[in-house]
């Protein structure tokens, strides 16, 4: 097998499915270079509804150069509430054309303010706010800019269309349109793509020491930072001077400026509480993101662990965990349902193998948390083996507040159709909610993950 970027198997993702050599090039030359819109699946009520009965705002927003929780942020800012009220299905990138749904608790459609790089189409109302993964999936657009050898994406789709197991008998697939497959890694981005710590964050929360988990947060500088925040992270790294680090903190990083004034406020040496009461200064979404990248983490090491043991992804062997698809997916997208899962014992090898084969079944690999169940057989021993190398068990993850978590499951294949044009390079698909786009596009690339964005 093709070894991963240094980068990638740092975090987890040890190796590429595709052995021909890469286009090359960079994604987001330009925002409108790398597309995303939500498939949506959350229903309203028209905007005159009662708003005792339905509080919450929902509108669609089409934001260019704008992180979601930068918008978020700026939103709550214009309309003086709580940046808590404000509620999104999907996180979606900065360097980006992206569509997606917001909802507001309280707010009327004259209260929305026009927003620089954000184009508002309110939708209606609704009883509940919207929760992260109230959506199918999301469909991309994504053009690679200055490929060294645009040729080869024609062999690479070849390759990931046999990784897919869904290849015609004859190989009569269109050469547009045809499916894909790649193993479901958490990408760069859940890691952080220029300074990816967010799972050492959330390996330290989930092994009970808070106070590496913030100084994993606020030092470990990078080269890809400005010199003056690398020694900003240095100095607190070496001193712990909470105040002095303040005045050396640049004001844009305010999630680290936040921490820094909550342990500066402690009359004391700050015990374990204290270094947890600074990681609860930063929003709730940020808190669970670090304990779900110790999870990704764990993950992203079972699947390079399967595949180097050469096991399938797109049909089970015995002692797998499968769940099933959810029957109300929108066409054309593949959609695993967690909650229906079924362990694969010898017998139901080969009926769970004809599921898979029509897309109507998914190999799983654990989100470990606090009701985890781990697999059998051989992918059992892998799975076990990774939590005994990461010092990690489920009952670690009955932790306090935003931090707990219950765990799940995760297929550990996707697949999709893909439509590649050229001049410019253009690739086209839709994944299910939760997987990467640049875990499709790394394997056409094979380029540092920093230029993927």
């Amino acid at each position: 097998m093709r070894p991963a970027h240094p980068t990638e198997q740092a975090v987890g993702i040890d190796y590429y499915v595709s052995e021909t050599e890469g286009v090359g090039g960079r994604l987001r030359e330009r925002d409108d270079h790398f597309r995303v819109r939500e498939l949506e699946r959350f229903s309203t009520e028209p905007v005159d509804a009662d708003p005792g009965a339905y509080p919450h705002l929902v509108f669609r927003a089409t934001l260019r150069g704008w992180d979601t929780n930068d918008f978020a942020a700026r939103l709550s800012d214009a309309l003086g509430v709580s940046r808590e009220r404000v509620s999104w299905a999907g996180t979606k990138d900065k360097y980006a054309v992206t569509t997606q749904l917001f909802s507001v608790y309280g707010a009327d459609p004259g209260d929305l303010p026009d927003v620089s790089g954000a184009e508002i189409e309110v939708l209606g109302r609704a009883g509940r706010s919207l929760e992260f993964g109230d959506l199918a999936g999301n469909a991309f657009e994504l053009v690679a800019s200055e490929p060294d050898a645009p040729e080869n994406a024609a062999a690479i789709t070849d390759e990931l269309a046999a990784f897919a197991g869904l290849e015609d008998e004859e190989g009569e697939d269109a050469d547009d349109g045809r499916t894909i497959g790649v193993p479901n890694f958490f990408g760069q981005q859940r890691f952080g793509s220029r300074r990816p710590i967010t799972h050492e964050v959330g390996l330290a929360i989930v092994r009970g020491d808070w106070e590496d988990a913030v100084m994993a947060y606020l030092g470990n500088p990078t080269d890809a930072e400005p010199e003056s925040t690398q020694e900003a992270r240095s100095f607190v790294a070496e001193t712990h001077d909470w105040q002095e680090a303040l005045e050396q903190f640049p004001n844009r990083l305010r999630y680290e400026r936040s921490m820094l004034h909550e342990l500066a406020e402690s009359d004391d040496e700050p015990d374990p509480e204290t270094f947890r009461a600074a990681l609860e200064r930063l929003p709730s979404n940020l808190q669970r993101l670090f304990v779900h990248a110790a999870q990704s983490y764990a993950f992203n090491l079972m699947l390079s662990e399967r595949l180097e043991r050469g096991l399938p992804f797109d049909r089970p062997v015995e002692g797998d965990v499968v769940c099933f698809a959810d029957t109300d997916a929108p066409d054309g997208l593949e959609l695993p349902d967690t909650d229906r899962e079924q362990r694969v014992d010898e017998r139901r090898v080969r009926s769970v193998t004809r599921h898979c084969e029509r897309g109507r079944a998914f190999v799983t690999a654990p989100l470990v948390g606090t009701e985890t169940e781990l697999a059998d057989g051989e992918q059992g021993e892998i799975e076990r083996a990774v939590l005994d190398d990461l010092d990690l068990e489920p009952a670690d993850f009955d932790l306090p507040g935003e931090f707990h978590s219950t765990g799940t499951r995760r297929a550990i294949l996707v697949r999709t159709p893909l439509d590649l044009e050229f001049d410019p390079l253009t690739l086209s698909f839709a994944l299910p909610k939760g997987s990467y786009a640049t875990v499709v596009a790394r394997e056409y690339l094979k380029v540092d993950p920093v230029r993927l964005g």
